[in-house]
């Protein structure tokens, strides 16, 4: 039977095996999650209003243990110690969110039909849900499927990345801490197809996934069949525009960052730069430079700039793309790519110019330290070159602001940010349109993507 396995990415040193589930623990976890449910869904509002204080108490947990938190998301998928400090600070805001906001959101209300009919709305769970998780983000990206099905009552199974094992065994450990039931978060080492079966059980009413466009394919067929609804966090190739009038200096800073914040492995970080003629010498030297600087090493090591990636398939899949774009006339900027002869699963910043649309590479997800400029004569170019791609996810535009946003306005993407990175934020909906999925994540839309908006007229 297949492990589940985590590597440090730094020392590549085995941390831990773990056998996958038997089809007994999966058939015990669907039944006492749907026990559970039963009773949420007894509880009515009035379990909203308690497991918001449970919820209340899981940040505070959360913050108790931050330090054992980062260390144990740096040891399992390499990021910088001060970046797995701030996803537990983002998973702590994200449980705050829910706690200070879902039971409003949920309360029952009153609306008129016909005139002056009225009914009652309210919400309710509507049974197992089902998150597959990715390894980039190991803590957020569970508390923004858990944090709000939690306040609804709906349980969730939790199948993580093989590769934070670990921080899926902590997070359920801090869930418990909390006084949560077990019942309501239950993590399973499963494989694909063991999660294919959980997903046609139909005590499973909810799928949401985070990953890629291939994964989604597979699994949002496998939800169809079951008549289970599901989200689909997929890919992003998104567009960093910099108008004619950009402060530079500033759109470069945060280029940069965006770029290389955890390495590259981030869904909604700018992967197409996307500048106006005018500007382009300026912002590509700034770039240019930064990329040039930044020291890899131990991610524990405050000095350290750029982590390792997560893996050595991640790793080798974004240095075949890098050769498969230069192949193909693609112009180096910044050289880079894989290190050899030292251990640690390391990646140079590239920096790439030239790719045209008969580029292979040219609509692909770089998920690593690479980035791609382009460099065109007007705004209209600029909106043509993003809207031209099979994602949508997210995107940002940095110039003078009436005149981003009415860019902004015109790009086929779910998120926009003017003048800053695109960061997801509890209080926005989060996610996609064409190949970067559908649903949401984060603010009240999470909260009824799997609830029964239930309806009594009277």
């Amino acid at each position: 039977m297949a492990n589940y396995q985590t590597i440090d990415p730094y020392t590549e040193e085995i941390i831990a095996t773990y056998t996958t589930a038997t089809t007994a623990t999966i058939n015990k976890a669907l039944a006492v999650g749907n026990a559970y449910y039963q009773t949420t869904q007894q509880l009515g509002f009035a379990g909203v209003q308690a497991r918001t204080r449970q919820l209340q108490r899981l940040a505070t947990i959360f913050e108790q243990n931050a330090t054992r938190l980062a260390t144990t998301a740096t040891a399992n998928m390499g990021k910088l110690l001060r970046e797995s400090r701030a996803e537990i600070n983002g998973s702590i805001g994200v449980a705050n969110y829910y706690a200070d906001h879902g039971a409003a959101a949920l309360q029952p209300h009153i609306r008129q039909y016909q005139g002056v009919e009225q009914a009652q709305i309210s919400y309710e769970p509507t049974g197992i849900v089902l998150a597959i998780e990715p390894w980039n983000f190991p803590y957020t990206q569970v508390m923004r499927v858990f944090a709000p099905n939690f306040i609804l009552g709906n349980p969730v199974i939790l199948k993580h990345a093989s590769s934070v094992a670990d921080c899926a065994l902590l997070f359920t450990e801090m869930v418990q801490a909390a006084g949560i039931e077990p019942a309501a978060l239950q993590n399973l080492f499963l494989t694909d197809e063991q999660a294919a079966t959980v997903i046609a059980d139909q005590r499973v009413q909810g799928v949401a996934l985070t990953g890629s466009t291939r994964a989604g394919r597979a699994v949002a067929s496998e939800a169809a069949q079951a008549l289970t609804k599901s989200t689909l966090e997929l890919g992003g190739n998104d567009a960093f525009i910099v108008l004619a009038d950009a402060d530079v200096p500033a759109a470069a800073a945060a280029a940069v960052g965006s770029r290389l914040r955890n390495a590259g492995q981030v869904c909604v970080s700018a992967k197409r730069f996307i500048v106006h003629q005018a500007v382009a010498p300026a912002f590509t030297a700034a770039v240019k430079a930064a990329f040039a600087q930044q020291k890899i090493g131990d991610p524990r090591d405050e000095t350290t700039t750029l982590a390792p990636l997560a893996s050595q398939t991640v790793q080798q899949r974004i240095q075949v793309q890098v050769d498969l774009a230069i192949a193909h006339g693609a112009t180096v900027l910044v050289p880079g790519g894989l290190v050899p002869d030292q251990p640690g699963y390391f990646f140079k910043p590239v920096l790439l110019g030239d790719i045209t649309a008969t580029n292979p590479i040219f609509d692909q997800e770089l998920f690593g330290p690479v980035g791609q400029l382009h460099i065109v004569a007007s705004d209209q170019a600029a909106i043509a070159l993003a809207n031209h791609s099979q994602y949508g996810l997210a995107g940002t535009v940095f110039g003078a602001t009436k005149h981003a946003q009415a860019i902004a306005a015109q790009l086929e993407t779910g998120q926009i940010f003017i003048n800053q990175q695109a960061v997801a934020q509890p209080e926005l909906p989060f996610g996609g349109v064409k190949n970067s999925g559908y649903g949401r994540e984060m603010s009240e839309q999470a909260l009824f993507e799997f609830a029964n908006q239930k309806v009594i007229a009277y």
